[in-house]
C-alpha cells in the first residue's frame, strides 16, 4: 500500500511529457530527410509525401495535437523556396494558432507567418553572428514578435574534441562556439517562450537518440523544450521520459507511420501518459 502511494506521488511530481508533431517541407513537398545531409545540393531523403502540408495540419487538428512545428528547409535563394513557403502558409491556415513556423525567419518576414496563423516563429541562424549569440538580434526579434511568440532553435552536434554539444546553423552545417549547456539554456529561457533542439547527428536516421543531451535540456530549460532526432522505438520514447525527467517534449519524423515508418502514432501517444 505504501509503495503504491509512493509510486503515485512520484508520478505526480514528474511533469507530463508531450508529443509535438512536425511538418518538414523541402522542395515544395512534405518530406523526412537525414538532417545532417542538408546542404545547397539537396539532402538524403527518407520519405516524400503525396499529401500536402495542410492535410497534415488538419490531421493533427483532428487528433488535438497542438504545438507542432512547420519547418521550411529551402533557403530564400532556392528556386523551390516559394513552393515550400506556399505549403507552409497552407498548413498554418489549416490550423490557426496551433503550429509554429521556422526556417529563415527574420524580423522582416516574421509577421507574414504570424498573420497566416503561426502561434510562434522559430529562429536559429538569424540570432547568431560570427559563431556567437547576437543579443542585439535577439532584442530585434523580441521587439518584433514578443517573448511569448519566440522559439529559439538550439539544434546541435557533438564536437569530438571535447564531446560537448554545440549549436549549429546554416542548415546545420556550421558549428558555432555556443555549447548547449545548462547555463546557456537557463540564460536564454528568459528571452523566449520555448526551445526546439534537433540532435543533428542522429536526425532522420531512426537509429537511436542522443541520451546524453536529455539531462542537459531537462535541468537547464526553464521553459518548454522539444527534443528531435533518432527516435526509432518505444524504448527511445521511454528513455526521453526518464532521462528528461518528464520535462522534455519530443517529436518523431522518419520513424512515424505518418511518414512511412514503423511507429504507430496512437501507440506513441500512449507512451506519454
Amino acid at each position: 500500500m505504501g509503495r503504491n502511494r509512493e509510486a503515485r506521488e512520484d508520478a505526480e511530481r514528474i511533469p507530463h511529457m508531450n508529443f509535438r508533431p512536425c511538418i518538414d517541407i523541402h522542395g515544395g513537398k512534405v518530406k523526412q530527410i537525414v538532417g545532417g545531409s542538408l546542404n545547397e545540393c539537396g539532402a538524403a531523403t527518407n520519405f516524400v509525401s503525396e499529401k500536402d502540408a495542410a492535410w497534415y495540419a488538419s490531421f493533427y487538428r483532428e487528433k488535438s495535437l497542438p504545438g507542432g512545428h512547420v519547418i521550411l528547409l529551402d533557403p530564400a535563394v532556392s528556386p523551390d523556396h516559394e513552393n515550400t513557403k506556399t505549403q507552409a502558409i497552407g498548413a498554418l491556415r489549416a490550423w490557426p494558432g496551433a503550429l509554429m513556423a521556422g526556417g529563415g525567419i527574420t524580423p522582416e518576414n516574421a509577421a507574414e507567418y504570424l498573420d497566416a496563423g503561426a502561434s510562434h516563429v522559430i529562429v536559429t541562424s538569424y540570432v547568431f553572428r560570427e559563431g556567437r549569440i547576437d543579443r542585439e538580434r535577439i532584442d530585434r526579434m523580441l521587439h518584433t514578435v514578443g517573448k511569448e511568440r519566440l522559439v529559439l532553435d538550439l539544434s546541435c552536434r557533438r564536437r569530438p574534441e571535447d564531446n560537448n554539444y554545440y549549436v549549429v546553423t546554416n542548415r546545420w552545417q556550421t558549428f558555432t562556439e555556443e555549447a548547449v549547456s545548462e547555463a546557456l539554456l537557463t540564460e536564454l529561457s528568459a528571452l523566449c517562450d520555448q526551445f526546439l533542439v534537433h540532435a543533428v547527428d542522429v536526425e532522420g536516421k531512426s537509429a537511436g537518440i542522443e541520451e546524453a543531451l536529455l539531462p542537459i535540456l531537462a535541468r537547464g530549460a526553464q521553459i518548454p523544450v522539444t527534443y528531435a532526432g533518432g527516435i526509432a522505438s518505444p524504448d527511445d520514447v521511454r528513455t526521453i521520459k526518464e532521462r528528461g525527467a518528464g520535462r522534455v517534449d519530443f517529436t518523431i519524423g522518419s520513424a512515424l507511420d505518418l511518414f512511412g515508418g514503423q511507429l504507430a502514432l496512437d501507440d506513441v501517444l500512449m507512451l506519454c501518459d
